[in-house]
């Protein structure tokens, strides 16, 4: 008995503070060298006597190099450092859902904590390739140019490109707006933006009520360097707790330029080699280690998908420059803005010629792969012959007149208005129109008013109609027919 009491004394070993006690060296801005913690691995988490965290970065010799994650961190030389052994982890769960966090998964919108259902690692591996299935389902982003020239499948990684302010973060937002009442859950990652470009963004969301199914990361410019280092991989492991739950998941890179920038000012003052334009050599793995966790999981693995957006900044439109270059070589396709295009009132500003999609029409509706078989053909040939008639202002023949005719329409059918995305069935409804000649005696103002009002129409005149181009994803038989009398019917109110 008396052995008994003395064993009950003793404490278990959930009650002792297992860890490694190191100290640190020397303070560079926001990376600490830290000595007496030989443990340490790269990707572990370590915590200051204050109680901020730090990143394991690299090692020089025996001394550690770590990353401080926190803003306005108090660290002096000497003070103590924690290791005890774990992984970068943060919770995740269904309750971030509507909420803006930062890099560590903290509420920064004032609504007070979020309820997590688990923790998950932030530095994950990417599905294999036996867990995945062909990404051929449809995303639709409600932007008429994409769906119907450069269709997005889900589990696709679409890289957007081109110089600032082009319109491509318009271009995403848009595809969130698009995703309401079908079961995506969105991300938006801003990374080393301005804090008032995030508000403009949850502002938007929230007035378009998008906000409820999309989370907000921030690693602004206002966050720390670690913070907008870790953005990008956080958004992905929020996203990853809902895909392989099979949900469809949706996140938004903006902008994987300034990650780099961050990673490369990282890197110089961990005193790595600089290689091409001063980016460290491991630059493109740690975005092709992102860029791959991008999967539509088979149905053993739940059937749940993530699409990435990520967005890449140009200058002056180069797109052999380091940066893009690797992005490029490692996404399903991009999507490419022009500036001239751009300044032209041409929104949005997509460059036909130099978008494309790796996946094809794989991923596009039968009535959208139908009715749009020569659409890019036309509208390039349109572009060129434009081009030409510049210089010569009379005596074009009728095929010209005629191919400059059907060109106008096709502009005026891809021209958008910011933030008004268009279903699906809206864009199969343009496209038949323009397929069976519809469009060809309308002026410019009678087009507009066909994009603005067509699809109400044919809703309340044929709701059933409607129903069938959505569950079928075609239009043939019984309801083509249907659908040119309703269309001739709406003709006869909106012709001048």
């Amino acid at each position: 008995m008396g052995n008994t009491q003395e064993q009950s004394n003793i404490p278990s070993v959930a009650e002792y503070d297992i860890r490694e006690v190191g100290r640190v060296q020397a303070i560079r801005e926001f990376l600490v060298t830290v000595t007496g913690l030989p443990s340490c691995i790269n990707g572990q988490i370590v915590e200051f006597q204050g109680g901020h965290l730090g990143l394991v970065m690299g090692f020089k010799g025996d001394l550690v190099q770590v990353l401080v994650l926190g803003l306005r961190v108090d660290l002096r030389i000497g003070d103590e450092v924690y290791n005890r052994g774990q992984l970068l982890n943060l919770p995740v769960g269904e309750g971030f859902l509507g909420r803006v966090v930062n890099s560590l998964c903290e509420p920064v919108d004032g609504l007070g904590p979020i309820e997590s259902d688990q923790r998950a690692f932030v530095f994950s591996d990417a599905p294999g390739v036996m867990d995945r299935i062909p990404v051929n389902q449809t995303m639709p982003t409600g932007t008429f140019a994409l769906d119907v020239v450069i269709p997005i499948a889900k589990g696709q990684r679409q890289l957007l490109i081109g110089d600032r302010l082009t319109g491509k973060t318009t271009v995403a937002l848009d595809a969130i707006m698009n995703q309401k009442g079908n079961g995506t859950v969105c991300i938006y990652c801003s990374i080393g933006k301005p804090y008032s470009s995030l508000t403009t963004v949850i502002d938007l969301l929230r007035e378009k009520d998008a906000l409820p199914y999309t989370i907000v990361v921030d690693s602004t410019s206002s966050t720390s360097v670690g913070q907008q280092y870790l953005g990008p991989y956080t958004a992905c492991m929020l996203g990853e707790y809902f895909m392989y739950r099979g949900k469809d998941v949706f996140v938004v890179f903006d902008d994987l330029t300034k990650h780099a920038w961050t990673y490369r000012q990282i890197s110089l003052l961990l005193e790595r080699a600089p290689g091409r334009e001063a980016y460290p050599g491991d630059i493109f793995y740690i975005h092709s280690q992102l860029m791959e966790r991008a999967a539509y999981l088979k149905p053993e693995k739940k059937g749940g998908s993530m699409t990435f957006f990520p967005i890449i900044e140009t200058l002056q439109g180069d797109l052999t420059s380091y940066i893009p270059n690797n992005i490029i070589s490692m996404t399903d396709g991009q999507i490419y803005f022009d500036s001239a295009l751009f300044y032209k009132g041409v929104k949005p500003a997509i460059d036909f010629g130099l978008s494309v999609s790796r996946i094809g029409n794989k991923a596009q509706w039968q009535a959208v792969r139908k009715f749009s078989k020569d659409f890019r053909l036309e509208y390039l040939q349109y572009q060129a012959l434009l081009q030409m008639t510049r210089l010569r202002a009379t005596g074009l023949s009728e095929e010209a007149q005629t191919r400059l005719k059907k060109g106008e329409i096709i502009t005026q059918l891809i021209s958008q208005n910011k933030h008004k995305p268009v279903p699906l069935e809206g864009q199969v409804i343009y496209l038949f129109a323009l397929s069976k000649g519809m469009l060809d005696a309308l002026s410019t103002s009678s087009i507009k008013r066909f994009k603005e009002g067509v699809l109400q129409f044919v809703q309340d005149r044929s709701p059933g109609l409607i129903e069938a181009i959505k569950s079928a994803h075609d239009v043939s038989g019984e309801n083509e027919e249907e659908l040119g009398n309703v269309l001739l019917d709406f003709f006869d109110q909106i012709v001048e």
